[in-house]
């Protein structure tokens, strides 16, 4: 069946649990790369994406859902990278007008411009019905990101997953509703910035058990982040908000990826609580799907 349009949601992500190795060694084309292992799902929170053919020229419409434009180059982002790369590995253009309306918060930890990106793949697949499959589609994606694979699914919003290695090794796992609530603090987490940290601190070796076990047990008390410590030296006022929250609150908040977005277990009533301490954090009740 053919397609004039395509419209997907691109849901958010968390890490609930993320151990890092040390920087892979030598000078192969990983060198300085770290593992991972990680427990991850996607949430409710989603940006929507709509893409259609055009008769010649491509255009992109990349904005906020209040309508504003995204303050970054368009080449820059992973939306339009993922339309360019799957362009070059066909050897064919693709002439489409994508519409992106954002709404998961950039630099946060989130996974949005990944989840953007394997949404654009896996519209234009359908929509010029090009018969790649999942092992393709991600072989695209691998020079973009390491979370993308993650969002390259049959299901949608992606099932939840143990990801490792440089994220090519994907676990999927049952769906688990695990209500969350997600603090967004009005700045942001260079990954970049934060693995330099980790290398200065000296990231201790890859723990995949502890992650699986958690996993696996669908343990809430036992979450952690390997990143935490470097994402504190790359921006300080992490350590005051989770002073806040858990003063506040009475629980602890977690790291997802880099951040600089934290996260607790809980529902509306937590979520309450929070945005009346933190007038100037984005305060968002969520759910893994």
């Amino acid at each position: 069946m053919s397609f004039d349009a395509v419209v997907r949601a691109c849901h958010a992500k968390v890490n609930l649990a993320l151990a890092v190795g040390p920087p892979i060694a030598g000078n192969g084309p990983n060198a300085g790369l770290h593992p991972i292992c990680t427990w991850m799902a996607s949430i409710d929170l989603a940006d929507h994406l709509r893409i259609e053919r055009a008769d010649n020229h491509t255009r992109y419409h990349i904005r906020w859902h209040t309508g504003q434009s995204v303050d970054w180059d368009l080449e820059t982002d992973l939306c339009v990278k993922a339309h360019r790369a799957l362009e070059r590995h066909l050897a064919r253009t693709l002439p489409v007008e994508i519409e992106l309306e954002k709404r998961i918060p950039a630099g946060g930890g989130l996974g949005g411009g990944s989840s953007d990106a394997a949404g654009t793949l896996l519209a234009l697949n359908a929509l010029f019905e090009l018969g790649l499959d999942q092992h393709e589609l991600r072989a695209i994606a691998s020079g973009l990101g390491s979370d993308i694979a993650y969002f390259i699914d049959d299901a949608s919003p992606p099932a939840p997953a143990i990801v490792s290695g440089l994220g090519e090794h994907i676990e999927r796992l049952d769906r688990r509703s695990i209500p969350l609530v997600l603090i967004c603090p009005p700045f942001e987490c260079s990954t970049a910035a934060v693995y330099r940290a980790c290398d200065r601190l000296g990231p201790k070796p890859l723990d995949e058990t502890q992650v699986r076990n958690i996993a696996l047990r669908g343990s809430l008390d036992e979450l952690f982040n390997d990143l935490s410590p470097a994402a504190d030296v790359v921006e300080p006022r992490l350590v005051e908000l989770r002073r806040c929250i858990a003063s506040t609150a009475k629980v602890s908040a977690h790291l997802s990826g880099s951040g600089s977005t934290l996260f607790v277990p809980g529902g509306r009533d937590l979520a309450e609580v929070l945005r009346r301490a933190l007038p100037d954090c984005r305060v968002f009740e969520t759910t893994t799907l």
